[in-house]
């Protein structure tokens, strides 16, 4: 038997072993995968009270951090934020973990605020490790999923009943979750050296792409890479510029008690490339995989190699790099901005031209990683496959990109094959309600041929789908999931009859042109009153807020920190959100307009060939999914929302 990944000839015994392993166990949902998609997915269908078992290639790389060992960051915080909402672990994992934190982007607008914590590696690993051990339902088994079971039913339609191991074993289930990560039929490449294995030199999964394939799946080949890892005894850190932590810690998790991480942080370190190790770079491009044709699969465009930020922006002298600790109990330093698939040597050469890093010794040398996932247009916004029943997908094997996103998306695969074992109706979040809808939304109607990485650009309505009001958002949604505790959703109701309390407070408040009311006017170079003007009004000047206010409100009531928050941005940003709502209320419209899943787009007269095309392939859930795939213009859009007034009145005998 030969290997499908490198065609080197495999024990002929194993196809025996195959035949003769009756071992055969009975689940609800099979979750194949234990990074940060499958945790997600593993702990949502087990917490929903569903026998889960879920495979991983190694226990040991249960949440494993194979790149940057960090958490949120811009756009990802919002993620975590929002997994946390719902009823997710990530949040609180990180939370106990983290050795540094830092709020980005404080001096822009509350809808670019993200938090970002560095991980200790490890014990990220085995806190998220102890969290699945230690949740009823959940069976952790150390096995390769080599094929999914399926049985045809109706018209070309089959669905999932189980899945099986290389050994043979087979898990009968009634829902499979997909979320490989980077290992399937994985290769790591560092220059001419290539090894057949998944990230950090674990085994790669090299079976189950056959059995996707055999099923109709299509399959992408996507790259992605990671950076040296260096001797911190070996960096001389006073050439380079110190990284601290924020003074006050603010967590993750809306359930962490903010006492609780007030801790002594961890520092980073900022560095720069020069134009000598950009020559080292341009002079060995020829044995970089990537530039040498070795490499199959499409790399992430906005997590660039070294090589191909010096070749794309030629006229850069230099790049930021951040020196980062992997944890507190190593001495393992990554380089942050430098990854590469160059050869060791030039490797060993090009880093030691980094000021600091000039007699650094590289623990683990960087590399590129290729790996086979899933073009995500065969998916439905619940990321069940369209031609598999109970087959559900998530995280990297959907062609995206980092760990946040993937959580994100394990989490909502996994709720959604729990609601379709239990009769319920999926959870879907709209482009307008959360981050994770536009990430999957973007996933499943867009046309993505490279890893998909989520940006605050690419979210229409961030003012609204801030970082700090996640809970307000998504807790009734976890609650009514069935992840979020009776307790905690009625913590979040209190919150939001305070925050609306104090705004009405606070508009009906009138201070006058006093003189302790100028005194402050005068200290933050506001300009003063000449008759009275109410708090609402002075907190929507630039320069002050509710929290300076403070001295001339005798009334103010003793508020949590979180209400205070939400009291300022509602006050100060509220025209904005205003016009943001109303944006909301018209993309609402298209995406209450449903449509079914086996619609007949040939029968609409006077849509375009390539409407068609694209309307069959994709398979929108609403006009306005509709309304977002290429291909798809207006003019069609409006032939078909006149076809659906008339089909819809003749089926249903209403619109």
């Amino acid at each position: 038997m030969k290997c499908p990944v490198c065609d080197r000839e495999m024990e002929s015994s194993l196809s025996d072993q195959m035949s003769r392993n009756k071992l055969e166990e009975e689940y609800d949902v099979v979750v194949v995968g234990a990074g940060h998609a499958g945790c997600e997915a593993a702990l949502a269908c087990a917490r929903l009270g569903l026998e889960t078992i879920i495979f991983t290639v190694s226990i040991d790389s249960i949440a494993l951090m194979p790149c940057n060992p960090n958490i949120g960051g811009s756009s990802k915080g919002h993620l975590v934020r929002e997994i946390d909402a719902l009823g997710g672990q990530m949040g609180i994992n990180i939370d106990k973990t983290f050795i540094q934190s830092k709020m980005l982007n404080k001096s822009k607008g509350p809808a670019v605020h993200s938090l970002r914590a560095q991980a200790d590696k490890m014990n990220y690993s085995m806190e998220m490790r102890k969290t699945l051990q230690s949740t009823d339902h959940l069976t952790i088994k150390q096995a390769e999923v080599s094929e999914i079971v399926t049985e045809s039913y109706g018209d070309n339609e089959c669905k999932i009943i189980g899945a099986r191991t290389v050994s043979g074993a087979v898990y009968h289930c009634q829902a499979v979750v997909l979320c490989t990560g980077t290992y399937l039929r994985a290769r790591c490449l560092t220059g001419e050296m290539i090894s057949y294995t998944g990230p950090n030199g674990l085994m790669a999964a090299n079976y189950l792409t056959d059995s996707l394939i055999e099923h109709g799946i299509e399959m992408f080949r996507f790259k992605t890479g990671t950076p040296a890892r260096m001797d911190r005894r070996s960096i001389d850190f006073t050439k380079m510029q110190e990284q601290k932590g924020d003074e006050y810690i603010v967590p993750f998790s809306f359930t962490t008690n903010p006492n609780d991480v007030q801790i002594d942080q961890v520092s980073c370190w900022l560095t720069y490339t020069n134009e000598k190790t950009h020559e080292i770079i341009r002079a060995n491009l020829d044995r970089s995989p990537i530039y040498a044709g070795v490499i199959e699969g499409t790399g992430p465009r906005y997590c660039p190699s070294i090589e191909d930020k010096v070749v794309k922006f030629p006229d850069k002298d230099r790049h930021q790099l951040f020196i980062e600790p992997e944890g507190i109990n190593t001495n393992e330093m990554y380089v942050a901005g430098m990854s590469s698939s160059l050869p060791e040597d030039v490797q060993h050469e090009m880093y030691r031209t980094v000021p600091g890093l000039e007699h650094a010794k590289i623990v683990r040398n960087a590399y590129a990683i290729e790996y086979d996932c899933i073009n995500p247009n065969q998916l439905y916004p619940t990321l069940e496959f369209k031609k598999i029943h109970g087959l559900f997908s998530g995280g990297q094997f959907n062609g995206s990109s980092g760990y946040e996103e993937a959580a994100a998306q394990g989490l909502i695969a996994g709720i959604n094959a729990a609601r379709e074992i239990m009769g319920k109706d999926a959870l879907i979040l709209d482009r307008s309600e959360a981050y994770i809808g536009v990430l999957i939304d973007d996933l499943v109607t867009k046309e993505n041929h490279e890893p998909y990485r989520m940006m605050t650009s690419r979210a229409e309505y961030r003012l609204l789908l801030r970082q700090d009001n996640a809970d307000l958002r998504l807790t009734k949604k976890g609650y009514d999931v069935g992840l979020i505790s009776q307790e905690r959703y009625g913590r979040v109701i209190e919150k939001q009859k305070m925050i609306q309390e104090e705004v009405d407070r606070i508009s009906h408040v009138v201070v006058g042109a006093n003189h302790k009311v100028q005194e402050l006017l005068k200290r933050y170079n506001s300009v003063s009153l000449s008759t009275g003007s109410t708090l609402v009004e002075l907190i929507r000047r630039p320069e002050l807020s509710y929290d300076l206010l403070k001295e001339i409100d005798p009334e103010r009531p003793n508020l949590p920190d979180d209400v205070c928050e939400q009291v300022n941005i509602n006050v100060k940003y509220d025209g904005y959100i205003r016009r943001q709502i109303k944006q909301v209320e018209n993309f609402k419209k298209l995406e209450n307009k449903k449509l079914e899943k086996d619609f007949d787009y040939d029968a609409v007269s006077g849509l375009r060939i390539e409407a068609k095309q694209k309307l069959k392939l994709y398979r929108p859930v609403s006009i306005g999914q509709a309304s977002r795939i290429s291909g798809v213009s207006p003019a069609d859009l409006s032939v078909l929302l006149v076809y659906l007034e008339q089909y819809y009145r003749n089926k249903y005998g209403q619109v």
